[in-house]
């Protein structure tokens, strides 16, 4: 399988959209303005590759040029205005992508009602072949799972952190490589189902209810 390669000069549109991140290639015209909002659970990250623009990040602003990057943590306003005559062109990428992925806010910094967007905001198609109902009993079905997934997690981490401890404690450094293994297996299968999870949440949100 090849390598996708994407090229800022004409890929202008989400690069890859997956429940670990969202990617894509922004341009904004001069004087553009983005609307103030936030993330809930993501963190974005934004590099600046053509152009300039003034980043509000919180109660902070910087203005970047080509090759300079900032970020805006969970839960941090931001806006993006362009600066200058020319275009601004920009690689940006939210981790982790989840809707609904942006928590809109007033002149006072007040969240606004939550809306959801369909999913081709993000350049993605929505299914719309797998009959709602079936998708939303396959939702409650694997939140269950994730459910079990975590408990028996929990019950495991239990145990082999008290294992952890003792070989730490007597040096028993082959031992204790070996519990810190079962401890990271145990936090992996959890956050693959998680992974299951909001893939599927994300094919639900959109038909859930009103878009905007």
């Amino acid at each position: 399988m090849s390598i996708e390669v994407f090229d800022v000069r004409h890929d202008i549109k989400n690069l890859f959209v997956s429940p670990q991140i969202r990617a894509r290639f922004l341009q904004m015209q001069p004087g553009e303005v983005s609307q103030i909002h936030s993330h809930d659970v993501g963190h974005e990250v934004f590099l600046v590759l053509k152009g300039r623009a003034l980043f509000e990040i919180g109660e902070d602003e910087a203005e970047l040029g080509p090759g300079q990057l900032c970020i805006a943590k969970a839960d941090e306003p931001h806006k993006v205005t362009v600066v200058g005559d020319d275009p601004m062109t920009m690689y940006l990428s939210v981790t982790p992508h989840v809707q609904p992925t942006h928590t809109m806010l007033d002149r006072n910094g007040e969240r606004l009602p939550t809306h959801f967007m369909p999913s081709a905001a993000y350049d993605i198609d929505t299914d719309t072949r797998t009959p709602m109902e079936e998708l939303v009993n396959r939702f409650v079905d694997l939140s269950d799972e994730f459910a079990k997934i975590t408990q028996t997690a929990s019950e495991e981490q239990r145990m082999a952190g008290a294992r952890l401890t003792r070989a730490i404690s007597s040096g028993n450094w082959d031992a204790a490589d070996s519990q810190r293994d079962a401890m990271w297996f145990g936090l992996y299968r959890v956050y693959h189902k998680l992974d299951e999870l909001t893939e599927l949440w994300n094919a639900v949100a959109p038909r859930a209810g009103r878009v905007k």
